[in-house]
């Protein structure tokens, strides 16, 4: 079989992160190499091409569900009119039973926190993440809420709200935290 473009192994690099980022918020960073690389409709001795060690992919991945969240906070600041209207529309998506039930595509701060909270601190995984919560709480910052409290109860929320999943509990904690965002904003 021949070599592969350049651009097409940039394609390839770019379908493995995003697959990576996708899997990782949904089944943790875990997932074997063999697995990821299917999905990614890859093979498995692809990855060696493209990665050094599953290490740098989930940095990488990390990163890329990083920025993945800070588009989609800054498209919703271009989408409204102004800071408070964007901040209360990702509340009101953040606490939804679709985001809830859509892990893949979820928020990286509740969906990496228990697996960046085992790696090792020196990982750059863990630098990306630390960022990335930092700079969400700053988006989230109003005149009247701290964001790093703000983002906790969105974190907190959708992390009880997805381990009580089907039951009517799961539902009432998306409901109540909404609740408390909205009003104290």
């Amino acid at each position: 079989m021949g070599r592969v473009s350049q651009a097409q192994a940039e394609e390839n690099r770019r379908r493995v992160v995003d697959t990576a980022s996708r899997l990782f918020r949904e089944q943790g960073t875990q997932v074997s190499v063999a697995d990821l690389m299917k999905a990614a409709g890859l093979t498995h001795g692809a990855f060696y091409k493209q990665f050094a060690s599953k290490e740098a992919l989930v940095d990488e991945a990390t990163a890329h569900a990083f920025a993945e969240l800070a588009q989609r906070y800054s498209a919703g600041l271009d989408r409204h009119d102004g800071r408070e209207a964007a901040q209360q529309a990702l509340v009101d998506t953040y606490l939804s039973v679709e985001h809830r039930d859509d892990p893949a595509d979820g928020c990286p701060v509740a969906a990496l926190a228990t697996d960046i909270a085992r790696e090792g601190g020196g990982r750059e995984a863990r630098r990306v993440y630390t960022e990335g919560v930092a700079d969400f709480a700053d988006f989230l910052t109003t005149d009247d809420q701290d964001g790093i409290v703000r983002l906790c109860t969105l974190f907190g929320a959708l992390v009880l709200s997805r381990a009580t999943n089907g039951s009517p509990l799961s539902e009432e904690i998306l409901a109540a935290a909404h609740a408390a965002l909205t009003e104290a904003g």
